[in-house]
């Protein structure tokens, strides 16, 4: 696992191999924020990555200028990770929290600009969270959502919908909340 570009581009990151997580490849990742640079300003976001895993998003979003990052994951292990690296790479930006996301969804009252959910893929309300997240208003207006989700499941059940980008076995689907 690598940052791709930024601050911290090219910098290889090594979870331990114990965690609970499917990181998302770098191959899908760099694609994504391809993507992602030509549609949104990270430097000016605030940012939630979601079911945030060994940080992965966080620290791409991190390296890339984001005001700030807020990860959310269950598993306090991987948010040993995560803070134990923001500390060794002296970043400020990446504030970690240990909840059940879809608790956190429905007791959140932040608003963000970027939102980036990598769920486990067999998560009963995976279709629904697109409607779920922006519903509890924790989108800005004018902000972008991102959720990765098994190329064989469709998400595109959303008046927010955009579309969905394939890479293999994961996809990413976009969402935007218009100003």
């Amino acid at each position: 696992m690598r940052i791709i570009a930024g601050q911290y581009g090219g910098l290889r990151l090594s979870p331990p191999s114990n965690l609970p997580v499917r990181p998302t490849t770098d191959i899908a990742k760099e694609a994504l924020f391809n993507i992602l640079d030509n549609r949104i300003a990270l430097d000016e976001c605030e940012c939630l990555d979601l079911f945030a895993g060994t940080g992965n998003i966080s620290f791409e979003l991190a390296s890339r200028g984001a005001l700030s990052v807020e990860a959310v994951d269950i598993h306090f292990k991987c948010l040993q990770f995560i803070n134990d690296t923001t500390k060794k790479l002296k970043i400020d930006i990446i504030h970690t929290r240990k909840a059940d996301v879809l608790k956190f969804v429905a007791a959140c009252k932040t608003q963000y600009d970027f939102i980036f959910a990598d769920p486990p893929y067999d998560l009963s309300s995976l279709p629904q969270l697109a409607n779920l997240i922006i519903g509890n208003e924790l989108l800005r207006a004018g902000g972008m959502m991102v959720i990765e989700h098994p190329s064989t499941r469709k998400m595109d059940d959303s008046p927010f919908y955009m579309e969905t980008r394939k890479y293999g076995y994961s996809s990413f689907s976009f969402y935007k909340l218009e100003s």
